[in-house]
């Protein structure tokens, strides 16, 4: 006997169905799996026998076929379990085949019959409000996360004996049902805030301009200064976060599973620090069905990456495209998948190997061509891309000791939200929405400047030392400023400022 029911798998960020076919024929006791299944599609046949023997159904012991189709694209992971033990019970006359039809199934099984969580359900639950079928059957601990799709039932089950008997309609099971307004009230809710961090105030500064432009930033200093718990709280002051980009967040940590057992949203900014020994394709992505690395995770938030030059060459150079073009491309022999990665790049690094180059109280024993060769690590076009450089001093000891506490994130995010709408308002039509996305063409069209301005500019570049692959960042970075200040026109104040944010062109990198 034939039947057939219905699953979805992932394909990079994407979702697409899958139809089960399973035939109970005569022949020696066999479970043959076909449809390029990989092997926790292949083991889920141990794991389907125990299930349904545990769960009081009875297992036939003739010759059984399950297709997985389409048969040319490879099914990977255990969430075909579940729909694999209906099709079966189905063929067996113990659940109503013509009821499958109506549902997409999804859940791995456990030994006992329990159904466990999968990866997935967001952009499983996302597709099929493109497709006929608007119902969506799969384990208890992914309908949160699957309910904020409106037009989509989504019903979760515990046990494949609970999925049955609400298939042949001895049960009932309520669509569950998020609410979103209060699953929004929890958005840029974090941990941690500005207010925590004792003095430095420049760099809170430079901070605060590189969340209202989304310009990327180094900061660089000797150890204990403090780069990485300012670097935490960036996050808190990027502008609030809208419910899409929340969806686009949470469908990456869902294919990933990196979401929390009934967790709905991911309702704040994500920020990832991965360690200096991380692979390149640890950071975009990639295996051999390509998943989403770092830079994707890091979409809508913020990639940190602390002790930058101890990172690996290659790790450093697979960065320009995700930072150039806001998606990372990782193709392989079967397939070519473009992951999102609109990030903000935070890097931090000591001034020299020992950390102390220029530190007022401590001796660096570093040489010369050992500094100049520890910042070499970082190359040009890598440097090109980040538009504020920050000396982060060690703090002294009268504001480590101060009781007095410093400026909250509410505060400084309210000044970062009006200085974008400034800039939505101006990129309007444009493609972009931030400053630091300009191209040569609009930063000569919005960034214009006065006689005192052009002066200034060409003093920082003939006299200071600055570079002249800095003469656009320092536009860009003065423009937000002007927009912090609601100005219309960059003033040579604006310019100042911008040029003492190029730290390694003036001093260090000369």
């Amino acid at each position: 006997m034939l039947a057939r029911a219905f699953s979805a798998s992932i394909l990079g960020l994407e979702a697409y169905s899958i139809e089960i076919e399973v035939d109970i024929a005569s022949g020696l006791p066999a479970v043959v799996v076909v449809g390029l299944p990989d092997a926790a599609v292949k083991e889920s046949k141990d794991r389907i026998k125990s299930a349904i023997k545990n769960s009081s159904f009875d297992y036939s012991t003739r010759r059984i076929t399950v297709n997985l189709a389409p048969a040319d694209i490879k099914k990977e992971g255990p969430s075909f379990d579940l729909p694999i033990s209906l099709g079966l019970l189905a063929a067996t006359g113990q659940l109503t085949s013509e009821s499958l039809k109506d549902y997409i199934i999804l859940g791995e099984l456990a030994l006992d019959g329990r159904v466990r969580p999968i990866k997935g359900a967001l952009p499983i639950a996302l597709s099929l409000r493109r497709g006929s079928r608007k119902k969506l059957i799969i384990p208890e601990e992914n309908i949160a996360e699957a309910a904020v799709v409106e037009d989509v039932q989504v019903y979760g089950v515990g046990t494949l004996q609970e999925a049955v008997s609400f298939i042949n309609g001895q049960s009932q099971l309520a669509p569950h049902k998020v609410n979103l307004d209060d699953i929004l009230k929890g958005l840029s809710d974090y941990e941690v805030d500005f207010s925590d961090v004792k003095g430095q105030f420049s760099v809170k500064r430079a901070l605060e301009i590189a969340a209202a432009g989304a310009h990327n930033v180094l900061m660089i200093g000797p150890p204990g200064a403090g780069k990485t718990m300012l670097a935490r709280r960036v996050p808190t002051i990027i502008p609030d976060m809208s419910l899409e980009e929340a969806l686009e967040i949470t469908r990456i940590h869902s294919v990933v599973g990196l979401l929390p057992p009934a967790q709905a949203l991911v309702t704040t900014r994500p920020f990832r620090s991965p360690h200096h020994t991380s692979s390149d394709i640890a950071l975009v992505g990639g295996g051999v069905v390509p998943k989403p690395g770092e830079v994707s995770l890091a979409h809508n938030g913020v990639l940190f990456l602390d002790e930058l030059p101890e990172f690996g060459r290659e790790a450093l150079e697979v960065l320009r495209q995700p930072l150039e073009d806001g998606s990372v491309t990782v193709s392989r022999l079967a397939n070519t998948l473009t992951f999102p990665s609109r990030f903000l790049l935070i890097c931090a690094m000591n001034p020299c190997p020992c950390g102390y180059f220029s530190a007022p109280r401590k001796e660096c024993h570093c040489t010369p061509y050992q500094i100049q060769r520890y910042l070499s690590r970082i190359s040009g076009p890598l440097l090109d891309r980040i538009d504020i450089h920050i000396e982060v001093p060690a703090l002294e000891y009268k504001e480590l000791t101060e009781e007095r506490e410093g400026e909250p994130s509410e505060d400084i995010r309210r000044r970062v939200n009006g200085a974008r709408d400034i800039q939505r308002e101006r990129l309007r039509g444009e493609r972009i929405h931030c400053n630091a996305s300009m191209n040569q063409k609009q930063i000569k069209k919005y960034c214009r400047l006065d006689e005192d301005g052009k002066e200034l500019l060409k003093m920082a570049i003939n006299e200071l030392g600055i570079s002249a692959r800095a003469y656009d960042r320092i536009l860009k970075v003065a423009r937000t400023i002007a927009d912090l200040a609601a100005s219309e026109e960059i003033l040579p104040d604006h310019i100042s400022e911008a040029i003492q944010y190029r730290s390694l062109d003036r001093n260090l990198w000369a």
